[in-house]
């Protein structure tokens, strides 16, 4: 395997995960709290897609999928095109709402786009420094780690926070 076959295997997970975590669910049930000012599904599933699409634009030098794709009207979130959920309080969380086929589609298209963007990586790609203002630098290479391991850390908490919600009651 070559290392962008390993990232694109790895990141192929997230979004069966993802989806197992908001499937059969509705709106109200995706935008409910385990607890008070947790985070909802909707917004860990959203922020995953929204996260992910970001960088990964970033580093290809495209335009995000969130606007290029349409993503940011069909949501009709209350946010500005660039928001991603970083440093969002309790009450705009909680103003993510969504069906599980509109974070999911989201997600697969962001995933789709990721997909073809490390495809065109070869291992020398993965050195160029993208962020010197840390020690070491960032590569690409640590960037695409850092990117995958939010987008597994969040989707871990979806599951775990379906869990809570809805089967140890």
């Amino acid at each position: 395997m070559t290392p962008s076959d390993v990232l694109i295997e790895a990141f192929s997970r997230v979004p069966a995960t993802v989806a197992r975590a908001v499937e059969g669910l509705s709106e109200d049930q995706l935008a409910s709290r385990p607890a008070a000012g947790a985070n909802t599904l909707a917004w860990l599933a959203w922020h995953i897609a929204r996260g992910q699409d970001a960088q990964i634009a970033d580093l290809a030098g495209t335009e995000q999928v969130w606007t290029a794709d349409g993503w940011f009207d069909r949501f009709g979130l209350p946010f500005a095109p660039e928001a991603l959920g970083y440093g969002m309080s309790r009450d705009e969380v909680g103003r993510v709402r969504a069906s599980a086929a509109l974070l999911t589609g989201y997600l697969d298209a962001v995933h789709a786009r990721t997909v073809a963007y490390l495809g065109t990586l070869g291992p020398d790609d993965l050195d160029p420094v993208v962020d010197d203002a840390w020690d070491p630098p960032v590569t690409v290479g640590a960037r695409l780690v850092s990117i995958l391991d939010d987008c597994t850390q969040h989707a871990g908490q979806a599951g775990y926070v379906r869990g809570l919600l809805f089967f140890n009651r």
